[in-house]
């Protein structure tokens, strides 16, 4: 357990939490489909051009969060799933920055599984905790920087695995141009053990435009499909963000 001693009382570190939400279904990459329930986390060490969860990345929504232990946030769990145990995913904002060891742990004691989305510029111990990591580096579009050397680290130590099982890592990156498609090849070369799913972005989110623009993502999405197809990339999946295509901007779903 993470905890700080003062005045001879234990006291648990605080997550911050911007949501908590579900059962839904995870919307995107290698658990598409799959039931969930979703811990969205606050903070974010990025801030890419077409983030969609603003409310979870910028200081000035600090406010609307929640400190949170992590016996609160599991009950919380808990509580949606009806104490049956589903897969928790993880979110944010970059959830990585948060002490989530602890919850990991307690969940699993109760049955859940784990899953985490994170673009890896944060690379934390207790991956190896995990059931589930998804590694999304932002693409040129995102007007951020890749630090390889933390995405490394961040798969080093989903592999040094804690429990006699291994943990599922995947890549996923969401294309919105040739450059960003380019990128995504340069990824894959360097990590080409692990699966790649592509994704077509959402150009319009939700602090653009209030609706979002279907036929041009779908537009979007047959170009990558077409491209990839081109190139004979036969080794990469291309998918729709689901949950886009099914209740556009919309919080909690």
């Amino acid at each position: 357990m993470t905890q700080t001693i003062e005045n001879n009382r234990v006291r648990t570190k605080t997550i911050q939490v911007s949501e908590i939400f579900g059962p839904t279904i995870q919307g995107e990459g290698a658990l598409i489909g799959k039931p969930t329930v979703f811990v969205r986390t606050g903070g974010c060490d990025y801030r890419c051009a077409w983030c969609d969860s603003l409310y979870a990345v910028l200081p000035e929504h600090k406010a609307e969060w929640a400190s949170m232990d992590t016996r609160q946030v599991f009950a919380e769990i808990q509580r949606l799933s009806n104490n049956t145990p589903i897969l928790v995913t993880l979110s944010g904002g970059n959830p990585a920055i948060q002490p989530l060891e602890e919850l990991i742990d307690l969940g699993h004691q109760h049955g859940y599984t784990f899953a985490i989305e994170t673009q890896g510029s944060v690379a934390q111990p207790w991956f190896s905790s995990l059931d589930y990591l998804t590694l999304s580096p932002k693409p040129p579009s995102s007007k951020q920087v890749t630090r390889w050397e933390r995405l490394d680290r961040s798969i080093l130590y989903a592999t040094t695995n804690k429990y006699d099982r291994e943990i599922q890592i995947c890549l996923k990156i969401v294309i919105f141009n040739e450059e960003d498609y380019a990128y995504a090849r340069s990824v894959a070369e360097r990590y080409p053990a692990l699966p790649m799913y592509l994704q077509a972005g959402n150009h319009t989110p939700p602090q653009q435009a209030q609706e979002i623009d279907i036929s041009g993502i779908l537009d979007r999405m047959d170009w990558l499909i077409q491209r990839t197809i081109a190139d004979r990339w036969y080794e990469a999946t291309v998918l729709p963000q689901l949950h886009t295509l099914l209740w556009g901007n919309k919080r909690g779903v």
